[in-house]
């Protein structure tokens, strides 16, 4: 005897329809949960680790890719991104700031090599020079 399961695009809309009421609950949810999210994220990172090395083996990357369709990206960027990417860039301002401070500031502080006429190859220090300062930043080696 066949498994009786709903229907497909009523549990789809139900989905879609309790989850569009569903904020503030997201919200109690994420406040309740406390530090015990990260802890438990950090306690994971050697599973977290085993399960990439495992879908690289298995190839997960590209079958997902190729399941969802050369199409599935642009649809879903120009359909639901369009419309949160301008509150979400704004909501990260402050961010955005913290994270490239240090990168503008050893900018900033950078002395660069004498320029040369365009093309000389002695100019390509300076682009080491920034290069090498930048990733000693991120880094901190």
């Amino acid at each position: 005897m066949a498994l009786k399961v709903k229907d497909i695009s009523k549990a789809a809309a139900k989905f879609v329809a309790r989850a569009g009421v569903a904020g503030q609950d997201y919200a109690s949810g994420v406040q309740a949960a406390g530090t015990s999210q990260f802890d438990n994220a950090l306690a994971a990172k050697a599973s977290w680790a085993a399960g990439v090395q495992q879908a690289a083996a298995d190839d997960r990357f590209a079958k997902g890719l190729n399941k969802a369709g050369p199409q599935k990206w642009q649809t879903m960027a120009t359909t639901k991104g369009v419309k949160n990417y301008p509150a979400g860039v704004a909501a990260a301002q402050s961010s955005y700031t913290a994270g490239v401070t240090p990168f503008f500031q050893v900018l900033q502080n950078l002395t660069l090599s004498q320029r040369f006429p365009r093309g000389d190859p002695r100019n390509q220090q300076r682009s080491t020079d920034v290069q090498t300062a930048l990733h000693k930043a991120r880094t901190g080696a």
